[in-house]
């Protein structure tokens, strides 16, 4: 029996010493980059990471101070001298851009949140509770309104948690930004309820 010899006359890379290298598997699966951190964009419609980054920009400084604004009208805070030994609860802006359905820019919002995670049981906060709904609940409803050929609207309340009166006595820091030249060292006793405090949506 003869051994095996290729006879065919085809051109292959074997007969002309080329060879492909092998790449190791090394068992991790690698995806391009997306367009979004390719694409350069413009500084406008980019969310800030930081009050500093967002400062130099007049839509974002101006949605700050309307979000300020709002915080003042409602008399969410006062400024005082703590107590000894208080707990001090910091606090940082929040940056989203509202868009429309087509992708377009709709609003900045700019969002002052407590860093809740700074509270202790017991001395800003007892009871908390996560506002939730089942997905039968809302199955019934959306069976209602067609139904009964009901119309269905969406609203957007500005402010939800201001709304609501503090019960424990919470002491936040000043916002980055809007500290006051005349009190630098004060603090904010919080007399209504602000994003990020545990017991925010319990109120």
């Amino acid at each position: 029996m003869q051994g095996n010899t290729n006879t065919h006359v085809m051109t292959t890379r074997l007969r002309n010493n080329i060879f492909k290298p092998k790449a190791n598997f090394d068992a991790f699966i690698r995806y391009p980059l997306p367009k979004a951190l390719l694409a350069s964009l413009h500084s406008s419609n980019v969310e800030p990471t930081s009050c500093n980054d967002a400062v130099n920009s007049p839509q974002w400084r101006t949605t700050m101070n309307a979000e300020f604004d709002a915080l003042l009208c409602n008399r969410t805070w006062s400024l005082v001298a703590p107590p000894p030994k208080a707990n001090i609860v910091g606090c940082r802006w929040i940056y989203k851009i509202k868009k429309n359905a087509d992708g377009s820019i709709e609003r900045f919002k700019a969002r002052l949140v407590a860093k809740g995670f700074h509270q202790q049981e017991g001395i800003d906060f007892n009871e908390t509770f996560s506002p939730v709904v089942k997905h039968a609940t809302i199955q019934i409803v959306l069976s209602l309104v067609v139904s009964y050929n009901w119309q269905i609207k969406q609203i957007d309340i500005k402010n939800t948690f201001l709304h609501g009166a503090l019960e424990e006595e919470v002491y936040m820091a000043q916002p980055q930004g809007y500290i006051h030249p005349q009190y630098p060292n004060h603090f904010c006793r919080l007399h209504k309820l602000i994003y990020g405090l545990k017991q925010a949506p319990r109120a």
